[in-house]
């Protein structure tokens, strides 16, 4: 088993009201944080010792919106997902080699920092698959909550390739089941339509899944046991899935008061992912190749998501961080990012950020009691950094030193992909 103990840092524990705590040592015995006390050269016999010399050390992020099976790199076009899908599932070594490159990008994460992460919508049951590995050790990355497939309908959101096309309530609910056998952690939803899939300025969240397909489906869910995700990009559709017993909004749109209530009623949060929207509202066409009609309802996404996320901050709704890393100029390695568009466009502190990105977060997936701080008998999951992240929440970009579940990782290394760090930089440094 075992055993580390961490002098001479500065702890962030992940409270909402964390400062850099000094003076403190961390002993870790196997998975587990051990205690967090003041420093007694006297206990450290047993321990390795890991001499921070006054660097600091945090909870690992969760991140709480991951598609693993994509990296983010920017595309010059569209692509068409059922076809691809297709194609790498046709065969046992196109399979071998999806399943690598998920277990790649799943790695990713944790070496960037991202020591848990919830994976809402990928490749029939790969997401379990990779988690699976992990937990067995025969990888490493980041702790997996794996939704695996998705339940959408036809013409809606990743249907036919990330997720079911259901064409009744009874079928939507009958997937749950489907998708309930492949061992996932929660269920994902897809229940409006995305930027990508607009036709018409200003409707990129148009309702595609009927509100009884939707209850159908969140009851099945719950009684197995499993929480809702839900995609939901309009006020109508986050209102319908709210009626209908999701658990968590991901990404948002303005919001109301009826909204607001409706959040509250039924005890959901939200789960804002600016990192993903910001390209089409904000880059020129040029670098992110969107269409007039993109850019624009790309636009009416990113503000409705700060719209709503800030809203519900006000009316004292959860509020967690993903980045849905997959899209365009979204990578497994930057999870900081979207800590600092939530500090920069929502108003909020770093310190608050940072504590949504790590304690809040792991509230809101249901593992608070694991993981997201620095406690004793949490999981030790740790990143180090040079910098003080309550400062600027860039020193997350560059993570000396990683510990997921009592293992260490020093030195941690992820290949940057240029064009992203270029221009998604421009907007977040």
């Amino acid at each position: 088993m075992n055993k580390y103990a961490f002098i001479n840092g500065r702890v962030l524990d992940g409270s909402e009201d964390m400062c850099a705590a000094e003076g403190l040592m961390i002993l870790v015995e196997g998975e587990n944080i051990l205690s967090v006390e003041a420093y007694d050269a006297a206990k450290l016999e047993g321990f390795r010792v890991i001499d921070l010399a006054g660097r600091y050390i945090m909870p690992g992020l969760v991140n709480l919106h991951v598609h693993i099976p994509a990296d983010g790199n920017p595309k010059e076009k569209a692509s068409d997902a059922k076809k691809k899908v297709r194609l790498i599932t046709s065969n046992p070594i196109t399979r071998a080699l999806g399943k690598k490159l998920c277990a790649g990008y799943a790695k990713t994460q944790l070496m960037s920092g991202t020591t848990t992460i919830r994976a809402v919508g990928g490749i029939l049951d790969w997401d379990a698959a990779v988690r699976d590995r992990i937990n067995a050790g025969k990888a490493d990355g980041p702790r997996i909550l794996a939704a695996n497939m998705a339940v959408s309908v036809p013409g809606g959101h990743m249907a036919g390739s990330l997720a079911y096309e259901a064409t009744s309530a009874e079928e939507a609910a009958g997937y749950v089941r489907k998708i309930y056998e492949t061992k996932p952690d929660l269920i994902k939803l897809m229940i409006t339509g995305g930027v990508l899939d607009a036709t018409v300025k200003g409707e990129p969240g148009v309702l595609k899944m009927p509100e009884e397909y939707v209850a159908a489906a969140c009851a099945e869910a719950h009684r197995l046991g499993l929480k809702v995700a839900a995609h939901v990009e309009s006020p109508e559709g986050v209102k319908v899935a709210l009626r209908s017993g999701v658990d968590t909004i991901e990404h948002g749109a303005k919001a109301d008061g009826e909204m607001l209530s409706l959040f509250k009623e039924h005890n959901a949060a939200l789960v804002a992912t600016l990192s993903p929207a910001l390209p089409f509202a904000l880059f020129d066409r040029s670098v992110s190749n969107a269409t007039e009609l993109s850019q624009y309802n790309g636009t009416v996404v990113f503000e409705g998501i700060i719209d709503c996320a800030k809203k519900c901050l006000e009316a004292g709704v959860s509020v967690g961080l993903g980045t849905d890393t997959g899209c365009d100029f979204v990578t497994h390695y930057n999870t900081w990012m979207e800590l600092q568009l939530f500090h920069k466009y929502c108003g909020v502190s770093n310190a608050f950020a940072l504590y949504t990105g790590t304690k809040k977060n792991a509230e809101i997936a249901g593992i608070g009691d694991v993981t997201g701080s620095i406690e004793p008998g949490k999981c030790a999951d740790m990143i180090v950094t040079a910098k003080n992240p309550l400062d600027d929440l860039s020193a997350l970009a560059d993570v000396e030193l990683v510990m997921a579940r009592g293992k260490l990782y020093e030195h941690p290394k992820v290949k940057k992909i240029e064009k992203v760090e270029r221009e998604m930089g421009k907007f977040v440094r």
